[in-house]
């Protein structure tokens, strides 16, 4: 038996305008998928998430917020508008959040931010790797974070970026194995072990 398209089910695909979606589109459009991005106008459609992608986001974000000061919050995949025709959804970003207690929050700037996240995985590893940390670092934002999964699959890497504002590129700072033992954007020290992962629960 063959599985139903959503073509065959009566499901539109929304055609974009003249000049691709704006971040407006992307919050007024109904029924769009969870997680759907917007970059240079066009639509991204996130693939179902693999354990060690879901394990990692977990584990970043108790340890950020574990050793972040006053005055930044740790958050997961949360949008964020750097012009009227991108606004991509990192795995995990850190803010200066003067709005903390608004429940109904559902973006933030580049302005805002002080970290951007992305753990790549392989149906996204091109955007992940080349695309997003262009965009990011043309907006501004100073620290840039790229996390994948060594050669034998046992632990992650996390590359530490951050950017130089007389280029506005991303100059990496680090290649992080075992710990998170940085200074910058802030003190912290966090376990990324395999082991560390394996215990992550939701």
């Amino acid at each position: 038996m063959t599985a139903e398209s959503p073509q065959d089910a009566g499901y539109r695909w929304p055609v974009p305008p003249p000049g691709g979606w704006t971040v407006e589109d992307l919050f007024t459009l109904p029924d769009l998928p969870p997680h759907t991005e917007l970059l240079d106008g066009s639509l991204i459609f996130v693939s179902p998430q693999r354990r060690f992608h879901l394990r990692m986001i977990d584990l970043l974000v108790r340890g950020l917020s574990a050793h972040a000061p006053a005055g930044l919050v740790v958050e997961r995949e949360m949008t964020v508008v750097l012009d009227p025709g991108n606004a991509p959804e990192p795995d995990v970003l850190v803010a200066c959040d003067a709005t903390e207690d608004d429940m109904d929050q559902v973006r933030y700037t580049a302005a805002d931010l002080t970290l951007v996240i992305e753990v790549v995985s392989p149906e996204s590893r091109r955007r992940d790797t080349r695309y997003k940390p262009l965009k990011y670092a043309e907006a501004g934002i100073p620290h840039f974070w790229l996390v994948e999964r060594t050669d034998d699959a046992m632990h992650p890497v996390v590359r530490t970026y951050e950017l130089d504002p007389l280029t506005n590129t991303y100059s990496l700072t680090g290649i992080h194995h075992e710990r998170l033992k940085l200074s910058s954007p802030f003190d912290m020290d966090i376990d990324i072990t395999g082991e560390a992962l394996r215990k992550v629960r939701h």
